[in-house]
């Protein structure tokens, strides 16, 4: 194995812990917008606005999913990578417009997962053989 897979194998197995424990985060923060509807402050004149209540179910069920792959993949499930792949982008995206909500924490969480997608793409599991 070279040096690069090595590198993209560690970053899978980092990628799979920071995907369990961000969809646990995603999970706890839809649960806060669900509970608690006044719970985060939005930014006034915002481009996007959405109903925080309507985000709280959006990043629970991203969680959730977020959390199955990060679990699938940890376990080295071969059919867990574009699934990830997938539910990684829509959460990236979810970030995006939820930045006027919780802005430090959006774009954190969109850093991630662009390291997340990064060592998913560079990982061949083949050359593990």
């Amino acid at each position: 194995m070279d040096g690069r897979q090595s590198t993209a194998t560690g970053f899978v197995l980092f990628a799979a812990i920071l995907l369990i424990i961000n969809g646990l985060w995603g999970i706890f923060v839809g649960l806060a917008a669900i509970i608690r509807d006044e719970f985060f402050v939005v930014t006034p004149n915002y481009v996007y606005e959405f109903n925080t209540t309507g985000w709280g179910w959006i990043h629970l069920i991203l969680g959730v999913l977020v959390v199955v792959v990060g679990v699938a993949l940890l376990s080295g499930q071969s059919w867990a990578r574009w699934p990830t792949l997938v539910v990684v982008v829509l959460q990236a995206l979810a970030q995006f417009f939820f930045i006027p909500y919780y802005p430090w924490w959006a774009i954190l969480i969109i850093v991630l997962d662009v390291i997340v997608i990064w060592a998913l793409l560079a990982y061949e599991p083949k050359a593990l053989r």
